[in-house]
């Protein structure tokens, strides 16, 4: 990409992002102890104008995190526990018969729910039936919410993290693919390191509790979500982002053997988008001008784990989808004279 396509106002609002991006991860860490890039990933789709589904055992700091992030940010959160018998307008929320105390008259008035609000946790969303999932996933997509035949627009930056508990799976309600499909990233949490286990035993004991400062506000965001849109990204990375998601379709006459043996489904042109958008905003957070295929690499199990749907023949192996995207990366090479070569 050549930067020389980037006016010198943005190049300093990519500077001035850089440094909030610094300091964000510094106030973040005054609570979380690692998970260095399950931070970075958050930011990435909160910047890139995505959701997140946070896949982890219980006590990883998920929720901590969010409650942190929605803190530097000064923007509204709201935690949604996700149960069996919860119903969607226990989310987008519900007509009330109120009574006009002037005139006596009755009317119904709508009554907002949890969804309106700036970041939603949705916690352990697979416990809950498709039709709750459904109210979430619509909100997500439109940015809105339709009750009683009146459609109410949610406040912006809304930004949507679920959870899912990896271990107990017994009275669960698995995403469908095409739902699943509307998250940007599938971001993996995983155990602490022993020096990071001891650093948070350590923190979480004592009586001191850290305070982090605010560093951004709303309209900020919007802002930097604007100027992602904007970084300027070269076909030939395009080129590449396309070929991944390509070569993942089993359909595909041109994929590789291996995805045709032990893929289902593969990715949709979603997924392409998310990996541009994904990379932009992570070029930006780390004030760079310039979209590469390592941020392309760095972004494809995020956002490919949940697009790529094993056959029962990679079950049968224990072969996973980050397994067949690692073979992916692997064999697809960056584009030569404008095609992707296996």
């Amino acid at each position: 990409m050549d930067s020389a396509k980037i006016h010198q106002h943005e190049i300093a609002e990519i500077e001035e992002f850089a440094a909030k991006r610094d300091t964000m991860l510094g106030e973040i860490r005054k609570v979380i102890v690692g998970q260095d890039r399950v931070v970075e990933e958050v930011l990435i789709a909160l910047f890139a104008r995505g959701h997140c589904l946070l896949v982890g055992v219980p006590g990883l700091a998920k929720t901590l995190l969010i409650s942190t992030l929605a803190e530097i940010l000064d923007l509204e959160f709201n935690r949604i526990q996700f149960t069996p018998d919860l119903m969607p307008s226990d989310i987008t929320g519900t007509d009330i018969l109120q009574e006009d105390p002037s005139t006596g008259r009755r009317q119904f008035q709508f009554l907002k729910g949890p969804i309106f609000t700036n970041i939603l946790l949705a916690d352990e969303i697979n416990r809950t039936p498709p039709k709750t999932q459904a109210a979430l996933l619509q909100s997500m997509q439109e940015y809105k919410v339709t009750a009683g035949g009146t459609t109410f627009p949610l406040d912006l930056p809304f930004f949507v993290l679920a959870t899912q508990n990896p271990i107990e799976q017994e009275g669960t309600y698995p995403l469908p693919e095409a739902q699943l499909d509307r998250f940007m990233l599938n971001i993996e949490i995983g155990y602490p390191d022993f020096d990071d286990e001891v650093q948070i035993v350590l923190q979480t004991t004592s009586n001191e509790k850290p305070s982090p400062r605010k560093v951004m506000e709303g309209a900020a965001i919007l802002r930097y979500q604007e100027l992602v849109r904007r970084v300027p990204v070269s076909p030939f990375v395009v080129s590449y982002a396309v070929a991944l998601s390509q070569n993942s379709r089993p359909q595909n006459d041109d994929a590789p053997q291996f995805v045709r043996d032990y893929v289902e489904w593969g990715a949709g042109p979603r997924a392409s988008q998310y990996l541009i958008l994904g990379a932009k905003a992570r070029t930006i957070l780390q004030g760079r001008y310039a979209v590469s295929i390592e941020d392309i690499q760095a972004l494809a199990p995020s956002v490919l784990r949940h697009r790529v749907v094993p056959n029962y023949k990679a079950q049968g192996e224990g072969l996973s989808s980050v397994d067949i995207i690692q073979r992916l990366l692997s064999d697809v090479k960056p584009p030569k004279d404008g095609k992707t070569a296996l």
